[in-house]
């Protein structure tokens, strides 16, 4: 699979690079709060130690407008796809180490089912912050070099990833909902396929660690 840069205009349909703000100090806390798993992936949806810093009123009035956020993170090793989520909103990454986003657009899903042939692979350096658009499918990032792990803050609207609100399904998207304010296509080989996630990815689960 091709490992396209962040910097490279084709990024313009999924997000853009966040510019102008300083995460150093957001970043080394990151590292000195939280683990690195060599064998998983850890998502964390709120850390109050990375919300108690100056950065985070900063991102809140500014790139978010003023709309309550919170600061949280995904850590590991991983170079497989598994599943696509996508929110009612914009969510930012701020990358600790040089890590790929695997990502599509939701207009790729046709019928309830997206093909993984749609699936772009971006690259984002150490120290990056990218907007990754609501109408972009993402999940965990990947592993940017063979068994090296990443972290990552992920900032998104309080809440998100949080407990599933009880809802009756209206529709085939509602059947997508797995989290408050999380829609998500698991690929049939994922273990989320195995704990009830709708099963909307077709084709191969992709994995770039030949790609790395």
């Amino acid at each position: 699979m091709k490992v396209i840069s962040v910097m490279d205009e084709s990024f313009a349909a999924y997000g853009k690079v966040i510019e102008g703000y300083n995460f150093a100090e957001l970043l080394n806390k990151l590292e000195e709060v939280s683990e690195k798993p060599a064998d998983h992936v850890e998502y964390v949806p709120s850390v109050a130690a990375l919300e108690a810093l100056p950065v985070f009123t900063k991102v809140q009035d500014q790139i978010y407008g003023g709309m309550p956020i919170q600061f949280g993170y995904c850590n590991g090793t991983n170079t497989m796809l598994n599943c696509l989520e996508y929110h009612r909103d914009s969510e930012v990454n701020i990358m600790a180490d040089d890590a790929i986003l695997l990502v599509a657009r939701e207009d790729d899903i046709k019928d309830g089912k997206l093909d993984t042939s749609c699936v772009k692979a971006f690259k984002v350096p150490k120290g990056t912050a990218v907007e990754v658009y609501a109408t972009t499918l993402h999940y965990a990032p990947c592993s940017a070099k063979k068994g090296e792990g990443f972290r990552v803050v992920i900032v998104l609207p309080r809440g998100t990833n949080t407990d599933k609100p009880a809802v009756t399904p209206a529709n085939l998207e509602d059947k997508m909902l797995f989290a408050r304010n999380k829609w998500l296509l698991a690929h049939p080989d994922a273990n989320e396929s195995k704990n009830g996630a709708y099963v909307g990815l077709t084709g191969k689960n992709i994995d770039i660690s030949a790609d790395i």
